[in-house]
């Protein structure tokens, strides 16, 4: 059988798994966390021009809290209590050779668990990375910001300080939250919900955009959910209630401006952010 019929048989009978199951469905869940934490897979693609998950990739990941009891890890300040399977971390036992292998730099206190990716040229600021989370090539997550599990984030992005990039581990068919490449998430914000942020965008600080926030076109009005377009620029804003003229605005995200991609590359973030 294919990884994916196993973990799709198994899926079906879910509340049947436990610790006692079958070794081979064990060794197929780790073979599929291996390959989400090596990059040779990952929870969700771009193919064709559309952002694909793929479900059995996260149904594994789902059924390996099922496979696995939890455990207790001392440490020389604290002791921390998880599934045995992931106590201990991505880089638990790295060598100065893995790390240089792996290509990234990681400073204390950047908790980044087993079955994450995080691609050459990254820099993990104190942060937390989770689960089925793809970071790639040149990223920065910076301090205390977080890329929770599933989540997608290009090359080139800055996540920053404080700022948080939703997991969607459940349903299984549900797109993870995505950010694609160059992109700039503003300090403080947060991108929950399996929301897109198109190539080359730049998001002010103190954004929050979920599935239900409205995202405004200021030029044209329009209104949408669930995606910002390619190199847009993005600030918090208000909308009035058109049936009252004293009940409370209500949030919503807009889009000033979008950019070229030679504009993007050229101009700095301050200057793409001022009116």
């Amino acid at each position: 059988m294919s990884v994916e019929n196993v973990i799709n048989e198994a899926w079906e009978k879910r509340d049947q798994i436990n610790p006692a199951s079958d070794q081979y469905l064990k060794d197929t869940i780790n073979q599929v966390i291996d390959d989400l934490d090596s990059g040779k897979s990952r929870v969700a693609e771009k193919i064709n021009g559309e952002w694909i998950t793929h479900q059995h990739l996260k149904k594994a990941i789902m059924l390996s809290f099922r496979l696995y009891p939890m455990e207790n890890l001392n440490g020389p300040y604290s002791s921390w209590y998880d599934k045995a399977h992931l106590l201990k971390g991505k880089t638990a036992g790295w060598t100065k050779e893995d790390h240089e292998k792996a290509g990234f730099r990681m400073v204390p206190n950047s908790p980044v668990r087993k079955g994450s990716f995080v691609g050459k040229n990254a820099v993990l600021m104190p942060c937390y990375v989770n689960i089925g989370a793809y970071i790639d090539e040149g990223t920065m997550i910076d301090t205390f910001a977080r890329a929770g599990s599933c989540s997608q984030i290009g090359k080139n992005c800055h996540i920053s300080a404080g700022s948080g990039v939703g997991g969607v581990l459940e349903p299984a068919q549900a797109l993870p939250t995505i950010i694609e490449d160059n992109v700039f998430l503003g300090a403080m914000s947060e991108v929950v919900e399996g929301v897109i942020v198109g190539e080359g965008s730049v998001l002010s600080m103190g954004m929050y955009i979920g599935q239900s926030t409205k995202i405004v076109n200021r030029s044209t009005g329009e209104i949408t959910f669930g995606k910002i377009p390619p190199y847009s620029v993005v600030v918090p804003g208000s909308l009035p209630d058109k049936n009252s003229s004293t009940a409370p605005s209500l949030y919503c995200a807009v889009i000033i401006k979008q950019v070229d991609e030679k504009t993007r590359s050229k101009t700095s973030i301050n200057d793409l952010l001022r009116e």
